[in-house]
């Protein structure tokens, strides 16, 4: 698989499976209607999208001028970290103009859903890697 390949393949299966849990979760957690959710969740989603081919290109570009090769469970942390760094920068205003809240207050409910997002970025990069391989980045 080319690399651009690999990143519009994982971004694209990253969201679809993004996309079913982020929004009965934020018609649960902000007590929105569930098509307002959905929406939500699928401009979230194109977000990061977006930001998920951007950033691993960057990541990958970085990776290959490693002398350490593979991908250690500390440089899938970092991944992940920086994934999800990048997203709460944009997300977070976006769901608070959206719900018509506070930064802080986005922020904090948004912290759940981070957290999964966290979690779910390291495990998706893990079982993706495992099922298409390391990226030539990597090896």
């Amino acid at each position: 698989m080319t690399p651009r390949i690999r990143r519009v393949a994982q971004a694209i299966l990253y969201e679809a499976v993004a996309i079913g849990f982020v929004g009965p979760a934020l018609a649960w957690l902000f007590d929105t209607p569930p098509l307002n959710a959905l929406v939500l969740a699928v401009v979230m989603s194109s977000i990061a999208l977006a930001w998920s081919y951007l950033f691993n290109g960057l990541f990958e570009g970085w990776e290959a001028r490693q002398s350490r090769k593979g991908r250690s469970w500390l440089r899938r942390l970092a991944h992940s970290t920086g994934f999800e760094g990048g997203l709460v920068v944009v997300l977070v205003p976006l769901m608070a103009w959206w719900l018509g809240t506070s930064l802080w207050a986005a922020f904090v409910a948004d912290l759940g859903v981070l957290l999964f997002f966290f979690v779910y970025s390291f495990a998706f990069t893990w079982v993706f890697d495992r099922v298409f391989g390391l990226p030539a980045s990597a090896l």
